[in-house]
């Protein structure tokens, strides 16, 4: 193909800017091309006093086009364009327009492979090593990718570790805070990991892995929520959601802020969640109409004498 140049684009879209509506002085369009399989588009015509004109809809289309165009030429890699126009002060005289295309690596997606993701997982492992014997694999693991490497925590781990010391087996999730695949935010994924404690010598193989299994749909449901860490944090200790019979007599889980913290992962630390499984006698008597029932999720806890 020919190659199109930002200087062509902007001869291309001259005319159909100029038609402009009554009362528009310059106009800004803002176009970020497809990454991980979003693209946007922002902007429009706008008065003298800087606020936006309602109409004028045909321009981004054609705009649109144009950044079509480029993209197809590549005459060098870009993907953020920003076009901006002013009407001529001149009657008669074509407007300027100028077309600007930029290659922001901040805005670039990480990608299936990334390294950042195998380095969330080492700083989580040494974390847990300060406390007892890590297990070399995983007591649970989901390995359901798509072809961006996401999983349903959005990131490539979704997984559980046991951790073991003389008097405590400590099951964690392992992958709520890797950051996600296909978007370039510095975040550490959903920004938490999930624990629960056992008496080491009071509990057996096969309730190990029910236990584990149970954190993964727990990591699930808090990966799909909005900010249930936040909440956490907000409220000290929440009513999260209800047990199958499988785990009679057990019926509800309570989900509660923890003094610790996983620390250097690629974007900083994340809070330790603590999970709580509960019989519905510790709650029963109990008000359970506010936020997220929390007051009664901090009463059953002070009665197990679990901190918050």
């Amino acid at each position: 193909m020919t190659a199109y140049s930002n200087s062509d684009a902007a001869r291309d879209l001259r005319s159909a800017l100029d038609k402009a509506p009554a009362g528009a002085v310059n106009g800004e369009w803002f176009f970020i091309t497809e990454q991980a399989g979003v693209s946007s588009q922002t902007g429009g015509y706008m008065y003298a006093d800087g606020s936006h004109v309602a109409e004028g809809n045909h321009a981004i289309q054609k705009v649109r086009e144009i950044v079509e165009k480029l993209e197809a030429s590549r005459v060098q890699p870009f993907n953020k364009v920003i076009v901006h126009w002013t009407r001529s002060k001149i009657p008669l005289i074509r407007g300027r327009v100028t077309v600007e295309t930029l290659f922001d690596e901040t805005i670039v997606p990480r990608g299936p492979q990334d390294p950042i993701y195998e380095a969330a997982s080492v700083a989580r492992r040494a974390f847990w090593e300060r406390y007892g014997r890590v297990s070399e694999g995983f007591k649970a693991e989901r390995d359901d990718a798509n072809v961006h490497n996401q999983t349903k925590w959005f990131g490539p781990h979704r997984r559980v570790l046991d951790i073991k010391n003389n008097t405590t087996l400590t099951l964690v999730t392992d992958g709520l805070s890797t950051p996600w695949c296909g978007i370039a935010d510095p975040e550490n994924g959903v920004g938490c990991e999930l624990f629960m404690e056992f008496d080491a010598s009071n509990i057996i193989s096969h309730q190990i892995d029910d236990w584990a299994h149970l954190l993964i749909n727990l990591g699930d449901l808090v990966a799909d929520g909005y900010q249930v860490a936040a909440d956490v944090e907000k409220y000290g200790a929440i009513l999260f959601c209800t047990l199958t019979d499988e785990y009679n007599p057990m019926t509800r889980i309570i989900l509660s802020r923890d003094t610790h913290s996983i620390d250097k992962l690629p974007f900083g630390s994340v809070p330790l969640i603590r999970v709580t499984p509960i019989a519905e006698s510790e709650i029963e008597n109990l008000d359970q109409s506010d936020e997220w029932a929390s007051s009664a999720a901090r009463h059953a806890l002070a009665e197990r004498q679990i901190a918050i």
